[in-house]
């Protein structure tokens, strides 16, 4: 064999397990991909979840399925997506709890930063402090009033251990100064079930599960967890008027599981880059109050690296743990 043709031949046959990969890449998807969420239906991460799941399958061709795995804060979800085959049909929509449970749980199976695969951030997700109407304080400064007056009488909710509201809680404590009953729930619905029916007069959510209700008039918002006040509740003040230096909000983003092929990753980017830039999704995030949140894969990657950083000094600082 003469060297050249040998030369040819050997370069063919290394680059042989490279070209089918390749085909296949460009061919994904070719069937439908399940987008598993970590918290039950109804809450902010679900509705979010089954939107972009919905644009997004016409972008894609193919059908993006919502699969709620609620549990331990959005670890069990997480769990399922790291443990799936590095394919792309199993995406995770992960949250800003993710980040958090990295410090907050001391025994988890996996290391979330480590072992997913950013691919985009949808949205961020700005909070709120919310009241049934009956609740006698109307506005922040009342409420650290009511709760330094009466001191671990006054019972405040969040969805579930290790999410923003669940820190946004522990954060308004600490800056506050005020002693509180934090009461997690198992899901946001469930909050605003009790919220709604007097169970519980005092809660901090996503604006998602609640706006409607503030529009009713069934719920009394407080104040934004952001550091200023937002377009979607203008005249609701950020509780960093009252409390300065306060901000808590969260994030919600895809990933995939660790090892799925860069084009793979780079096309889903590029989908949701696509919807992101319609007005009409937007328009719907922002009715949600979810404004959009836009990066690249390697952006976001860092932003969650730095998120888990950044919640993990608070976990330590306020000496959390999952309940």
């Amino acid at each position: 064999m003469k060297r050249r043709t040998f030369l040819q031949f050997a370069a063919a046959s290394a680059a042989s397990p490279v070209l089918p990969r390749l085909a296949w890449s460009q061919s994904y998807p070719t069937h439908p991909v399940r987008l598993i969420a970590g918290f039950p239906a109804g809450g902010q991460i679900d509705i979010v979840a089954r939107l972009t799941a919905q644009w997004l399958g016409k972008r894609l061709g193919q059908s993006v399925v919502v699969e709620d795995k609620p549990g331990v804060g959005g670890n069990l979800g997480a769990q399922a997506v790291i443990n799936s085959p590095p394919d792309g049909y199993t995406l995770f929509f992960a949250a800003s709890s993710n980040a958090v449970n990295t410090s907050l749980f001391a025994h988890l199976p996996y290391d979330f930063v480590r072992d997913t695969a950013a691919v985009a951030p949808v949205n961020r997700i700005p909070l709120v402090l919310e009241a049934n109407p009956a609740f006698e304080a109307k506005t922040i400064a009342e409420l650290i009033a009511a709760a330094k007056a009466r001191p671990g009488t006054i019972n405040v909710g969040s969805p579930s251990s290790g999410t923003p509201p669940y820190l946004a809680v522990e954060l308004l404590k600490m800056r506050a100064g005020i002693n509180v009953v934090h009461v997690p729930y198992f899901g946001e619905n469930q909050m605003v079930t009790d919220l709604l029916g007097g169970h519980l007069m005092v809660g901090i959510g996503g604006i998602s599960s609640a706006i409607g209700h503030f529009k009713a008039g069934k719920l009394r918002p407080l104040g934004v967890t952001t550091a200023k006040r937002i377009e979607q509740l203008p005249d609701v003040p950020a509780i960093a008027e009252t409390v300065p230096g306060f901000e808590a909000s969260g994030w919600d983003g895809i990933v995939a599981p660790k090892n799925t092929p860069t084009e793979i990753i780079d096309k889903l980017a590029g989908a949701v880059a696509a919807i992101q830039a319609d007005p009409q999704f937007k328009d719907r995030l922002s009715d949600l109050g979810a404004p959009l949140l836009t990066m690249s894969p390697a952006e976001f990657g860092k932003f969650i690296a730095a998120e888990t950083e950044k919640w993990g000094k608070v976990v330590k600082f306020a000496g959390l743990k999952p309940q």
